[in-house]
């Protein structure tokens, strides 16, 4: 049944919502994660819902499939053991359990009705080197309208084939990162450098931001998405200052300005006032 769902959906008519608005979900190996699918796009379905997973390198693969409750949820063998679905009217959410290296990956939610697929927006899953991403995070301050272009450098891969770079943001407002960027196949473009002190070679990643605002603030880093596995970089903490030092030096004086204006027209008034009594 799911073979012939899967073969089926090649020759329907795929739509895609929100490919752009890729969210990043970082997890620990081993732990269980809940991957959401967006309310929006679930309330009000009326099909199928489905999620697919879509490793680096690979096409979408089906992961399991229900309408409304779980007691017709569909998961296809590879899946079986350590994903769950949680269907109601308004949530289809996926679980995984004791997650491994193998779960990293972009999940899709699919909504498919009549002979139409509609992709949802991804999350990607990834298991970050929190050690390696505080050891090598820098500061970089600037003010708000000026560019700077950020680097990041990633241990260079000794396999060959296609990579992704992914340049992702966590600000400090947001519960998870989000990806800002992204390069995909290989002619993304790298430096190679070898430092002195470091016996193996690296790959730098240069990403422009220009015209900067407070909104741009936030920890930057790159990853490399390359041979089945996913290696992070350096990370840069962006500190963005706006001018209100300026700004209040500036509405400062013109408060004494103004302040003093009202004064001298005051005494004026009471000036002329006296002189008008006295004739």
């Amino acid at each position: 049944m799911i073979t012939v769902l899967t073969a089926f959906c090649i020759f329907v008519s795929v739509q895609t919502s929100g490919f752009d608005d890729l969210r990043v979900q970082a997890v620990k190996y081993k732990e269980n994660v809940t991957i959401k699918c967006e309310q929006s796009f679930v309330k009000g379905h009326k099909h199928y819902l489905a999620w697919y997973k879509q490793s680096f390198g690979k096409l979408p693969q089906f992961i399991a499939r229900a309408a409304k409750h779980n007691e017709d949820a569909r998961y296809a063998r590879p899946f079986v053991e350590r994903f769950r679905l949680t269907a109601t009217e308004e949530t289809f959410d996926l679980k995984i359990m004791n997650t491994v290296e193998e779960d990293t990956g972009t999940y899709f939610c699919v909504k498919v009705k009549e002979y139409v697929t509609e992709f949802g927006s991804g999350i990607l899953l990834l298991f970050p080197d929190e050690k390696s991403e505080k050891r090598n995070l820098t500061e970089v301050d600037v003010k708000s309208g000026e560019s700077v272009t950020l680097q990041c450098s990633v241990a260079a891969l000794s396999c060959s084939g296609e990579h992704s770079v992914y340049w992702i943001r966590h600000g400090s407002g947001d519960s998870h990162p989000g990806i800002i960027y992204t390069h995909g196949d290989t002619d993304s473009p790298c430096t190679r450098s070898s430092e002195t002190d470091s016996p193996t070679q690296s790959c730098v990643y240069k990403l422009p931001k220009r015209k900067l605002s407070l909104s741009d603030a936030g920890t930057y880093y790159c990853a490399v998405a390359a041979c089945g596995q996913m290696l992070f970089g350096s990370g840069t903490k962006l500190n963005v200052k706006g001018e209100c030092l300026q700004q209040m030096s500036i509405l400062f004086w013109l408060s004494i300005v103004r302040t003093g204006l009202l004064a001298g027209m005051i005494i004026i008034l009471i000036v002329v006032h006296i002189v008008q009594k006295c004739k």
